[in-house]
């Protein structure tokens, strides 16, 4: 493979993720996860039939025995917790994507640690001066600061506000979700009413939170709007309002259908080589990488769609980057 040899984390391009959200499932709920179709299967059940090994390890994890039956775990708020996430993450949602993509950070602090480690700096390694002992890593405040440095993921939640407002059950989800990731931000468009010479007026914001210590949102930025940013599709409309929050030289979109891996992850150094790369008359502004697109196994659609995106998508682009 003709792969561009990578830069430090320290010196590689930065970069951020994009992916826009509407009203999708954000987390499983248990009720959703217990519910019976009209055959009388569950999710819960059907992933358990064809995950069964991954359920067993599960089961192990949370200290279970893997006989234990489902509504065991109702016992323990935690092992509720934990079966929705499981659930969650081989389905498609949002937590899904989120997880995937927070590899990029994960893989960033890996590789920034060692690259520390290798170069005889002592404060980077917390409990062992093997520099091929990579345990802890995510704990090393240096590596992590590298990471957040380089690595931006924006998830644009149109309606989170309004969500927020009626207590819905996505908008937890979603809080939950940047609880659990530190340097995942959120943004919106908040609706505020004023009252201006007797007349109500409505001003339109476009906000960046991300989660406190304390379990609520914290408003990192708000710019004021010149009107109402829904004038064409909904979709794009969701990306530019918020496209300002982006971070770093290259934005990669994804969408809430796509999944990532640590394996994948450690490569994006490799990629953003290619920025630099001489391809013909000018440098490279848009690259087109492969979409992990986990979708294409629950039906012959999706099947087909997945194999059309890597017909002419990802091999039509290869072809006339490079006739």
């Amino acid at each position: 493979m003709d792969m561009p040899p990578a830069r430090p984390v320290r010196e590689m391009l930065s970069f951020s993720v994009f992916t826009p959200y509407y009203s999708e499932i954000v987390l499983y709920s248990m009720s959703e996860l217990l519910k019976k179709n009209e055959d009388g299967i569950s999710i819960l059940f059907y992933l358990q039939k064809i995950y069964p090994d991954e359920w067993r390890n599960f089961l192990a994890r949370i200290g279970r025995n893997e006989n234990a039956i489902d509504l065991e775990l109702l016992d323990n708020p935690n092992d509720t917790l934990e079966l929705r996430f499981w659930a969650s993450y081989r389905g498609q949602t949002l937590a899904r994507t989120v997880r995937g993509m927070m590899y990029y950070r994960k893989a960033l602090i890996l590789q920034n640690y060692l690259e520390r480690t290798a170069d005889g700096d002592k404060e980077a390694a917390l409990s062992s001066k093997d520099a091929t002992n990579t345990q802890g890593f995510e704990l090393s405040p240096e590596a992590r600061a590298h990471a957040d440095l380089k690595f931006t993921y924006v998830v644009t939640c149109q309606i989170y506000g309004k969500q927020k407002e009626d207590q819905k059950p996505e908008a937890a989800d979603i809080a939950l979700l940047m609880q659990r990731n530190e340097a995942l931000r959120v943004a919106f468009i908040d609706d505020v009413e004023t009252l201006k010479d007797g007349n109500v007026q409505t001003e339109y914001y476009s906000k960046l939170v991300k989660g406190d210590i304390n379990g609520k949102d914290r408003e990192i930025y708000s710019i004021k709007l010149p009107g109402n940013p829904k004038i064409g599709e909904g979709k794009p409309e969701n990306q530019n309002h918020a496209i300002i929050f982006t971070r770093g030289n290259a934005v990669q979109t994804i969408d809430m259908n796509q999944d990532n891996y640590f394996e994948e992850a450690l490569k994006m150094r490799n990629l953003l080589e290619e920025f630099h790369g001489n391809h013909g008359i000018r440098f490279p502004t848009i690259l087109g990488v492969r979409e992990h697109v986990f979708t294409g196994s629950v039906s012959s659609l999706a099947s087909f769609m997945s194999n059309q995106e890597s017909s002419f998508v990802t091999l039509g682009q290869r072809v006339l980057a490079n006739p």
